[in-house]
């Protein structure tokens, strides 16, 4: 077991530090989406789960409002996490094909799964502070994931967060990480940025990813090791 990590963790789920983040997940947890109004909603910070010995770290922007929110895991419960565990399952980096719930028996091959901000954000778009605030903890768990060696950004937006969390550290400009769908990068500390489409519903209904071009990177990823 990793112990920092674990204590970074129950940090996490504990953290009230921005206000708008608090009062939006309480509100989504109480007035719930119609088919999930008998459930009891999770409406706290989530945590990232999976290998903590993993090579590959997967990293979203946030938890979604009736998929991390809701369940208290990231991917999880939503039509996202039904295209992305499908992808994952087949490049072998997970037990199933499905993540509909904690303690539904998945498990995570050589793979960790979280976000860089912990809390669903209004509109999806948090602000520069309340990023800030989450790099303390998203920082902590690329430094605690110690073989880490590749980090796969699911949308750009991800992406994007990954280059400002290693701006604080390292002196790197963003014209020198563009987002490209299979597109990889060596960041300063020598681990791999790969870009990759969002398993969002938009994407692949628009047939921007399909699941023979996200398990194709998938695949292509465990080469770059």
């Amino acid at each position: 077991m990793n112990n920092l990590l674990d204590n970074l963790n129950n940090k996490i789920v504990k953290c009230d530090k921005c206000s708008r983040l608090v009062n939006f997940r309480k509100k989504i947890a109480k007035d719930k989406r119609k088919q999930y109004i008998d459930q009891i909603y999770w409406g706290k910070p989530i945590t990232g789960y999976g290998d903590q010995n993993a090579q590959f770290l997967f990293v979203g922007l946030a938890p979604a409002a009736h998929g991390g929110n809701r369940t208290g895991r990231v991917f999880t419960g939503d039509k996202s996490a039904d295209f992305l565990f499908k992808c994952l399952h087949k490049a072998k980096f997970s037990n199933q094909s499905t993540s509909l719930y904690k303690n539904d028996g998945l498990k995570l091959y050589n793979a960790y799964l979280t976000t860089a901000l912990k809390c669903v954000p209004p509109g999806d778009k948090p602000t520069n502070d309340e990023l800030n605030v989450c790099f303390s903890y998203f920082r902590k768990e690329i430094e605690y994931l110690r073989n880490i060696k590749i980090i796969i950004a699911l949308g750009k937006i991800a992406f994007d967060a990954c280059i400002k969390l290693y701006k604080k550290s390292y002196e790197i400009k963003n014209k020198d990480f563009i987002f490209i769908h299979g597109k990889n990068y060596t960041l300063p500390d020598n681990k791999i940025l790969l870009g990759c489409y969002h398993p969002s519903p938009r994407n692949v209904n628009t047939k921007r990813i399909n699941l023979t071009k996200m398990i194709y990177l998938f695949k292509k990823a465990k080469l770059l090791i």
